[in-house]
């Protein structure tokens, strides 16, 4: 079966999850985790995998980096439409499970907001590790945090968020031995935030979530037990 997980992580809809102060305040805080593991653009190659909700393609392509975001069907191009057609941004429609591009084509792969959505998911890590030269960086979403009650609490988060899904946790060990698997060892790791997003969402006070996770963040808890979690591997 094709995985076609980022048709919704492109759509309007999701991005309505990322509205407002607070929602902007959580993207940044994602870019800023990515841009540190990726280091300077130098002319370097960007594969982005089910990168149609533009989060990361976007301000990538302004910091210098050759993008080209893989999404599942066209329609996921709907929201970078305009750097598409500017040629800010390439954009090719593919199987994210057998990725349409030869052995090391890019120099880095970038995949967010895809790994905890696809039922496949070993599948798809093998395939961001082939088709990277250097290194490959994804965002999941660990029991190794306060995420470990998320689902007993999923029914609660689906009331207070109403567009919110499924998603799978991992261990940290799950996700090194896959990357290991294709040749990959971990190289970085940043947790985005100690505190659950949906408690972000529900504060709707983005003052009030810099300063709480500012706290954990100097107590250490953030490096610890952040989530969800930005890595980087790098190629053996």
């Amino acid at each position: 079966m094709r995985e076609t997980a980022d048709i919704e992580t492109a759509s309007d809809g999701y991005a309505s999850r990322f509205s407002g102060p607070v929602g902007a305040w959580m993207l940044e805080a994602q870019e800023r985790a990515v841009r540190e593991l990726l280091g300077a653009p130098g002319g370097a190659t960007v594969l982005d995998v089910g990168g149609g909700h533009g989060q990361l393609a976007l301000p990538l392509a302004a910091a210098g980096w050759d993008v080209t975001v893989l999404g599942s069907d066209p329609v996921c191009a709907r929201r970078i439409a305009s750097a598409v057609a500017s040629g800010r941004v390439q954009f090719v429609a593919g199987d994210v499970l057998a990725l349409p591009f030869p052995d090391r084509a890019f120099d880095v792969v970038v995949s967010v907001r895809l790994l905890p959505h696809c039922g496949q998911w070993p599948a798809l890590v093998a395939e961001l590790c082939r088709v990277a030269r250097r290194a490959v960086i994804v965002d999941y979403p660990t029991f190794e945090s306060l995420n470990r009650v998320a689902p007993a609490l999923f029914g609660a988060k689906k009331r207070l968020e109403g567009n919110t899904r499924t998603f799978t946790l991992f261990t940290h060990r799950q996700i090194a031995e896959s990357f290991a698997a294709a040749g990959y060892m971990p190289a970085a790791r940043i947790g985005e935030f100690f505190l659950p997003m949906v408690l972000h969402r529900t504060l709707r006070c983005r003052p009030c979530s810099a300063a709480l996770e500012t706290i954990c963040r100097g107590l250490g808890f953030t490096k610890r037990w952040g989530s969800p979690v930005v890595a980087r591997f790098s190629r053996t």
